[in-house]
């Protein structure tokens, strides 16, 4: 029987070409989502703890609430004379103390040199041999007099810096110029990916970010010969009260298990792309089996008849998948290790260098147990319909198409499921309680699931939709067309429905992306009112009010600072205050007031959003308790409610002027500055506001498109990211479509001979397959798309209680696109079996039985 399989398998290739392309691409991607992944995973894990097998023990202060460093109140960090001490101690081959803090570092024009939180500056240690073992100089030395820095190579190639340049950095304490003395390379320790790294000296880097004096930790490197943990006991009975040690190596774990959270994410949503990718292949590998095995019903007929038991038989069409799976898992798994290596050749940067590629036993196993299980599973709903039909049977007649019916227990079951599925959906989109979310997805899996056992159904309806449409532009080909898409309504809805699912996530994506865009836009455009927004870069230290004093000497400015304290009881309820300029604001921030009057701020009073104000019961008139942590208490008399967003970045939930802040909160944190210019945004007001601010890189002065773009700017990233990857689940419906055609072919091929016996030519019956083809098209992405809207339109109800102002946008332009795309594929899959089909031999096939 294992014979007969294998020589099947030979003798259908052409007709299971399709199913192992399928299972070979589900496989890809699964198999390439591995193994990139656990490139991430181990490069992330390299990079976060290469440098730490260099230190032994490293020392640093307790973690304290409190001033920094001290929880008490006390000095920060850990003295000079404690460094001394540990340099001391037995074992002890250095001891290098550590400063570090925020360090922008900007390019010749004046902007910014890296990306994301990770702009550092440090400090130079040199030992006796006048090296810090830290850091590698490939051009000149480290900094040795205040006046000089040394730079990472990645930051000066990127600003095109050499040794003798100068260079403009900015830190908590303003921006000053400095002459780089030295180029080096370092590990993942000190400079994280994406970021920059400049190196002071010790006196400058502890006036800068810490205190004069004093080191954030202590690197200690051990002598030949000395045991790690013998030297932890030893140091840690050296250390002052408030400070703790820990060996490299824990150090290194710690930042192993920081470093992965990202490449896990992105493990986890390739993964789920590839259970889609695999989903959508099980209806192309079910489809086909269901057509091979109705077009060898006689062959298997008389394998019954000559002895062979179902049992046996099962088993060879079994074997075939088997061997189909396993031919096509290996390739996938191949292909997929091509696919990693690819992805990291696109995503490669001098930020995020390539990685080995890791290909895990774990990764082999599950790729070839995934591709041949899934084959199998797809195949065996098609073999066990095909054992059921008595061999006599069988025998005088191939298996006829089964058309759904309506009364039929199936179509019972499956609008049952869109049924519910869709009250589910409904009624957690309507009620948005904390469930909600998971009420939907339940919902729309239903629905899904439902839809999909009905395609047949609707697939009469919607082809007797566009029948006129078809026979308008082609009487007889579009007739003919139509005809055979709902000849065998099963296949045509299996074929469908992998274009579907690809078209339900991919619409769904694009409703949400479109309305948090527009939402966000809308905030932006709606709040902001003055020309710019200065606040610091990711990752800077706190702004204070004084850094906008200098913007008081430019002529035509106006300003108000965004000054937020935390530490506020209100009522009894934790509260932010956020203290701006009363005479200002109004012209900078645009307030919506449903309730008192904005001028109350002029008063000494605060105005408060509606979320705020409904939450807490409060109301404009109400005077209310003011209570800091340090216990100090107050009062303060609600003037105004506004309407505002709980999730806006503009809009304060509490305003109060600046004065009322400052009276019970001296070093409030400064979020940034509202800033508006006589003239209007230009490029010379820009300037004007760079340079009174010190052209200072650590502070970005953005104006309304750059707010906008920093807000929705991601979305469309990611948006971009997933369609990227659904493109492999459209991928195989298309190919789903071309094997159902190609099938169809073979199955019709006396009847094309026919017609072209009766004068339809070569390009008529191509016509014909690609009508037929775009039929199917059509049908799997109305159904997709509507389902997406519908999802869509669900889960974004369930923002709507908590982001005022979110509503439904219909991105008519991306969701017309996708239905392009899929009518475009539907199109390119009809191509092969149209060119077979116009080659039909006629006196073969019309003399064939």
């Amino acid at each position: 029987m294992f014979r007969t399989a294998l020589r099947n398998v030979f003798a259908h290739k052409a007709r299971l070409l399709m199913t192992a392309c399928a299972v070979m691409l589900g496989v890809t991607f699964i198999s390439g989502s591995l193994v990139y992944g656990d490139t991430l995973h181990r490069a992330a894990t390299a990079r976060a703890t290469d440098g730490y097998e260099r230190i032994a023990v490293s020392v640093f202060p307790e973690e304290a609430p409190g001033a920094p460093g001290g929880g008490d109140g006390g000095p920060a960090g850990i003295d000079a004379g404690t460094v001394t001490a540990l340099s001391k101690v037995p074992g002890v081959a250095v001891a290098a103390g550590r400063v570090d803090g925020f360090a922008a570092v900007a390019d010749r024009d004046g902007r910014l040199i890296g990306h994301g939180p990770s702009h550092k500056g440090g400090n130079f240690a040199p030992g006796a041999g006048g090296t810090d073992p830290a850091y590698r100089f490939t051009q000149g030395s480290g900094p040795t007099r205040d006046d000089t820095i040394a730079l990472d190579e990645t930051t000066a190639a990127k600003g095109g810096y050499r040794v003798g340049d100068t260079v403009r950095v900015g830190t908590g304490q303003g921006a000053s110029a400095y002459t780089v003395s030295g180029v080096f390379r370092t590990d993942g320790t000190k400079l994280p990916a994406g970021g920059s790294l400049a190196l002071f000296t010790d006196a400058t880097a502890q006036r800068l970010f810490l205190q004069p004096g004093r080191y954030r930790s202590v690197d200690l490197t051990a002598a030949p010969g000395t045991d790690v943990q013998q030297l932890l006991g030893r140091v840690e009975s050296a250390l002052p009260q408030g400070a703790g040690a820990a060996t490299g190596a824990q150090l290194a774990r710690i930042q192993a298990n920081l470093a992965t959270n990202d490449s896990d994410t992105m493990s986890q949503i390739l993964l789920g792309f590839a259970a889609v990718a695999l989903f959508v292949a099980t209806f192309l590998i079910s489809n086909t089996f269901t057509m091979l095995v109705g077009r060898r019903t006689r062959e298997l007929a008389l394998m019954r008849a000559v002895g062979a038991s179902r049992r046996q038989v099962r088993r060879v069409l079994l074997t075939e998948s088997l061997v189909i799976g396993a031919v096509a898992s290996a390739a996938g798994l191949a292909l997929g290790t091509g696919v990693a290596a690819l992805l990291q050749t696109l995503f490669t940067t001098a930020d995020t260098p390539a990685a080995a590629l890791v290909l895990t036993p774990g990764t082999v196993i599950t790729s070839l147990l995934v591709g041949t299980a899934l084959p199998m599973v797809a195949a065996w709903l098609p073999i066990r319909r095909a054992m059921g039909i008595p061999p006599v049977a069988a025998l005088g007649a191939a298996e006829p198409a089964t058309p759904a019916r309506t009364g039929s227990l199936r179509t019972g079951l499956c609008a049952a499921l869109v049924l519910t599925g869709t009250a589910a959906a409904v009624y957690g989109a309507l009620t948005t309680g904390r469930d909600a979310r998971t009420v939907i997805g339940l919902g729309a899996a239903l629905t899904l699931t439902g839809t999909i056992g009905l395609i047949p159904l609707l697939a009469r309806p919607f082809v007797a939709l566009l029948r006129p449409l078809l026979t308008r532009l082609h009487p007889v080909h579009g007739d003919l067309a139509a005809r055979n898409t709902v000849r065998d309504p099963r296949r045509t809805g299996a074929t469908a429905a992998a274009l579907a699912i690809a078209l339900t996530l991919a619409s769904g994506l694009s409703v949400l992306g479109a309305s948090a865009a527009q939402y966000l836009d809308r905030a932006t455009t709606h709040d902001f009112a003055a020309d710019y927004l200065v606040k610091p870069a990711e990752g800077a230290m706190r702004m204070t009010p004084a850094t906008a004093e200098p913007l008081k000497k430019l002529p035509g400015i106006t300003f108000s600072p965004l000054n937020q304290s935390t530490e506020y009881r209100l009522a009894g309820t934790s509260s932010v205050l956020t203290g701006v300029d009363p005479a200002t604001i109004g012209r900078l921030l645009r307030y919506d007031v449903v309730e008192g009057s904005l001028d109350c701020l002029a008063r000494g009073q605060i105005a408060v959003a509606d979320f705020k104000a409904k939450a807490a019961g409060w109301h404009v008139g109400q005077t209310l308790t003011l209570e800091r942590q340090d216990g100090r208490r107050g009062s303060v008399t609600i003037g105004a409610v506004y309407q505002a967003d709980e999730q806006s970045n503009l809009l304060p939930s509490i305003t109060a002027p600046d004065s009322l802040v400052a009276r019970h909160d001296s070093t409030p944190h400064t979020a940034g500055f509202l800033v508006a210019t006589d003239g209007g945004t230009s490029r010379a007001a820009r300037a004007d506001v760079t340079r009174a601010l010190g052209d200072n890189p650590a502070l970005a002065v953005l104006d309304q498109a750059d707010i906008r773009a920093q807000d929705s700017g991601s979305i469309g990233d990611q948006l971009n990211v997933f369609y990227a990857l659904l493109s492999m689940a459209l991928v195989i419906a298309a190919l789903g479509i071309a094997n159902t055609l190609a099938m169809s072919v073979l199955e019709r091929r006396k009847e094309i001979g026919t017609l072209r016996a009766l004068g339809v030519d070569r390009a008529g019956v191509t016509r014909m397959i690609r009508l037929e083809a775009l039929l199917l098209g059509a049908l799997g992405a109305t159904l997709g798309t509507v389902l997406g809207v519908f999802l869509g339109w669900a889960l974004g109800r369930t923002l709507q209680e908590s982001v005022a102002g979110y509503t439904l946008v219909l991105p008519w332009g991306r969701l017309a696109l996708g239905v392009f795309i899929a009518l475009a594929g539907a199109l390119l899959a009809s191509l092969w079996p149209a060119h077979r089909a116009a080659r039909v031999d006629i006196p073969a096939a019309t003399t064939a039985p």
